[in-house]
């Protein structure tokens, strides 16, 4: 292995990566509280709403990420995290020129596109800087971007939607008539350009670990998945039904704000973005020290079981949110500590599980096996949570008032999915550490 770079520097790689992943989640999350307006607008669908915020961007990110993060096992992760920044940052801009629900929709495909770039990239970047015992909170602390990014970005709109929530259209040169409230994408798209400045000229692309060994076959990749099927299996998909809760969670609790409680946009965003901002920034923080800490006591298991932990935690509260709702009233101030409550537990998992792919991985494959942890997740996690909400409410209940039972049927099937499969591979997880370090 190659002598570990400056501490100093490797943290401030860390800091940048996640100024970044700030940018991207404030980019994909925009929507979340420009439902009411779109569907004014645009005329469309709770479906179709679900379909915007989470499938259209998940479709291209997703597949995509996997050709990625095998170019990341071989080229320079720098460039490619630079051309990512600047092609997403760009077409958020252009969701703001948009003058319908199909060309939104492309034009989310095309943000999905440049962010498939960063994650695979970065984790592998991130893991070549730090020794094993500080990984977790390294990675934890660059997935802070999850959540602060998804906190901000609520905030911010909810900001912005005060100075622009007026009805008409803007006439903006070269592009004609927008509506006020499609400015934001303008807003938040704009400052990614200045990110991509900072990562070109301050960063250095590092040696990789076991760098003879970089260039890995397709039948490589295929061989070590099929000896290690039900820890990747396991790990992959019970944080993908994390992530089905958590983004059924940013993407519905606004309009659940609104329509159940009566509040406008711009308090639902207020709170929401606050609750997310503090809590789930804590639960990510709290997870990976945790999981450090579980690592040096000689807990081969650490990664994975602070993720089964922060999930079972994640069902109990779960379970009460449901009962919570089936009470009539059930109290705005109840519904706001279970919602941080849950926020911060179901967090916790998800800087000790990017550690943990790291972990079980051998170094020449742990960019590509990081996109095929990003592909599993964010297919189900960002495409199927809003869009599951969505679905109950249209389909099931057949009345978009009752969004805060389609959340909290969502919640409870999410985490209890997650919380099996954490637990189911958590002997097979400690058998892919040892593989992992046979093969390197």
């Amino acid at each position: 292995m190659n002598s570990t770079p400056n501490l100093r520097y490797a943290w401030y790689v860390v800091a940048v990566l996640m100024l970044a992943y700030i940018s991207s989640f404030i980019d994909r999350q925009v929507l979340t509280l420009l439902v009411k307006p779109l569907k004014r607008d645009f005329n469309v669908t709770d479906t179709q709403v679900g379909l915007l915020i989470g499938f259209s961007f998940a479709i291209f990110y997703t597949f995509l990420g996997i050709p990625i993060g095998r170019m990341a096992d071989r080229k320079n992760r720098k460039r490619i995290i630079v051309w990512g920044i600047t092609i997403w940052s760009i077409m958020t801009a252009l969701c703001g020129v948009t003058g319908s629900y199909n060309q939104l929709f492309i034009a989310r495909v095309g943000v999905g596109i440049g962010e498939a770039a960063l994650s695979p990239a970065a984790y592998s970047l991130i893991t070549d800087l730090f020794p094993r015992q500080k990984l977790g909170t390294a990675l934890g602390i660059y997935n802070i971007g999850v959540y602060l990014g998804s906190g901000l970005s609520i905030l911010l709109v909810a900001l912005i939607l005060k100075l622009v929530s007026v009805e008409g259209t803007w006439s903006i040169p070269f592009f004609g008539d927008i509506y006020p409230w499609q400015s934001v994408f303008f807003i938040v798209g704009i400052p990614g350009l200045l990110i991509v400045a900072l990562i070109a000229f301050t960063i250095k692309e590092p040696e990789r670990q076991n760098a003879s060994k970089a260039a890995v076959s397709t039948q490589e990749v295929k061989r070590y998945f099929a000896a290690n099927r039900q820890a990747i299996l396991c790990l992959f998909f019970g944080i993908a039904f994390m992530a089905f809760g958590s983004y059924a969670t940013t993407s519905w609790t606004p309009t659940l704000l609104v329509r159940h409680y009566g509040l406008t946009e711009a308090q639902a965003g207020l709170l929401l973005g606050s609750i997310v901002t503090v809590f789930s920034t804590g639960g990510v923080i709290v997870g990976g020290r945790y999981s450090d800490r579980l690592t040096q006591q000689g807990k081969a298991d650490a990664k994975m079981r602070v993720g089964f932990i922060g999930m079972s935690i994640g069902l109990f509260l779960a379970l009460i949110v449901l009962v919570f709702f089936t009470l009539t009233p059930a109290p705005i101030q109840g519904f706001v500590v279970l919602l941080a409550l849950c926020c911060f537990a179901t967090s916790m998992p998800y800087g000790a599980a990017t550690a943990a792919v790291q972990e079980m991985i051998p170094a020449p494959m742990r960019a590509t096996f990081s996109a095929l942890f990003l592909f599993v997740v964010n297919l189900l996690g960002l495409g199927g949570g809003p869009l599951m909400v969505g679905l109950l409410n249209d389909k099931l209940f057949h009345d978009p008032n009752q969004v805060h039972l389609s959340f909290a049927i969502t919640l409870v099937m999410a985490t209890g999915f997650s919380c099996f499969l954490l637990y189911t591979g958590l002997k097979p997880f400690v058998q892919s550490i040892e593989n992992a370090k046979a093969e390197s």
